[in-house]
Parts: structure tokens; sequence; C-alpha cells
């Protein structure tokens, strides 16, 4: 796919657990980045822009899944690319 096929707006909702139905390997081959809450963060798990939340990872404690322990917060998610510009300038 070239670089003008490449959609500017990152998935609804996007994983980074591969088990997920919401799991995209290409978008996050290519870099998204995610504000939440007018903050940059780079602690998320997983986001879904038209429900409003977010699902941070909490430091380095596992579960008994041996998945990283996260939680969930509500707010304003804008995702973005990051080989695009960035949304807030």
């Amino acid at each position: 796919m070239s670089d003008a096929e490449l959609p500017d707006t990152p998935p609804d909702r996007l994983a980074a657990d591969p088990k997920s139905p919401y799991h995209d390997a290409k978008a996050l081959e290519r870099g998204v980045g995610v504000i939440f809450k007018g903050v940059e963060r780079t602690n998320v798990d997983e986001y879904c822009v038209s429900e409003g939340w977010v699902r941070l990872v909490m430091g380095k404690q596992v579960g008994r899944n041996g998945l990283p322990l996260t939680m969930k917060m509500q707010g304003e998610v804008i995702p973005y690319f990051r080989d695009r510009p960035h949304p807030k300038g």
C-alpha cells in the first residue's frame, strides 16, 4: 500500500492484545499515538473513541493470566498516526 492509500485516521477502537477482535497489526506497526484528556499517553493498551474510554497499563504487574494489569478510564480520546502531523499542532 502506498503512502497515498494509507488512511489518515486510526480505527475507532484498537487493542494491543493480539487475541482481541479489535487488534489491528497494520495500524500498530504504523504507530498510533493517543491523546487522552488533553495529555499524550504512552501506556494505552486499548481505546475506543466512540465510547470515550481508554484502558491503561498499570505498571509492570501482571494478573493471574499473565497479562498486564489495566485500568479503564472515561474521557476524550484522540488517536493519531505517528507518521502524520500531530493533531494538536
